[in-house]
């Protein structure tokens, strides 16, 4: 099954991003939590360069908790600051907000020994498309958050927002897209959602996840499912599971996209169960 999406061009994204970075003290990356990897670009590292960074884990309510701290671990092995969040519900925000003060302690402090007392920080989110980014912005920025106006340098289509008295965040368009080639990222991305279901055959897709949840969570796919043998392909795992459910046409057979619709929504509502679809790499101490 090849997927292939690309929604943008990588040359416009350094360019937009090094325009952007020059005016903000913090980055906050935002990823997927369920897919650390393959929700992450590549080349961020790059671009961001030695720029102070957090990196919120988004949707850490439908990933699993252990796979959650083994991948908080990680990401301070390799020296960064990360916060679980949750978009739609606002979990960890007041964390994030907390960190990105005591983050520039230092340089608010040096302002105010020179006088300059409300000297905010300034932060960016950047991350893939429908990682949660907008849901993520809105949420902080809150209901009732006032726009202090363009800065130099920022075009007519990028505003600062007071998320806290002393944070502003750039609100800026989705700026970072990914480019992948090998077909694990393809198909973790259109797992969770982050493809759209109509440029993909929907059962070979939910056959595929059928069969990787086989084998990384197997009590969780045979309770939701009532499966009692999963030593199967993932097309047959699937069409257990739609007679199970009752996706069933004439002459009994199964509606596998029936079926399928049912599983991947089931997955990417958390239905299923809290699961995780990468582990962190080992890291060199």
């Amino acid at each position: 099954m090849i997927i292939q999406w690309f929604p943008g061009h990588m040359a416009k994204t350094r360019r937009v991003i090094g325009e952007h970075l020059k005016l903000v003290d913090v980055v906050i990356e935002l990823l997927d939590a369920r897919i650390p990897v393959s929700s992450r670009n590549p080349e961020i590292d790059a671009l961001v360069g030695a720029k102070p960074r957090v990196i919120a884990l988004n949707k850490s309510d439908l990933a699993d908790p252990t796979a959650n701290k083994r991948w908080e671990a990680y990401f301070k092995r390799i020296g960064l600051e990360v916060i679980f969040t949750n978009a739609i519900t606002g979990t960890g925000l007041n964390e994030l907000k907390s960190k990105l003060k005591d983050m520039m302690k230092g340089k608010i402090e040096a302002a105010a020994a020179k006088g300059r007392i409300s000297r905010p920080v300034k932060t960016m989110v950047v991350g893939i498309p429908n990682v949660g980014k907008s849901a993520f912005i809105n949420k902080v920025a809150g209901k009732a958050s006032a726009i202090t106006g363009d800065r130099p340098g920022v075009t007519r289509t990028q505003q600062w927002v007071r998320i806290h008295p002393e944070i502003q965040l750039l609100d800026t368009p989705g700026i970072l897209w990914p480019k992948f080639e090998d077909m694990e990222t393809g198909l973790n991305l259109a797992f969770t959602g982050a493809i759209k279901d109509d440029i993909m055959d929907t059962a070979e897709l939910a056959g595929k996840l059928m069969e990787r949840l086989s084998k990384r969570y197997p009590q969780l796919l045979s309770q939701r499912y009532k499966l009692t043998d999963l030593d199967k392909r993932g097309l047959e795992l699937l069409e257990d599971a739609g007679r199970k459910r009752g996706c069933l046409v004439s002459g009994g057979e199964v509606d596998l996209y029936r079926a399928a619709a049912i599983v991947l929504d089931e997955f990417r509502g958390g239905k299923i169960g809290k699961i995780t679809m990468e582990s962190p790499p080992e890291v060199e101490a």
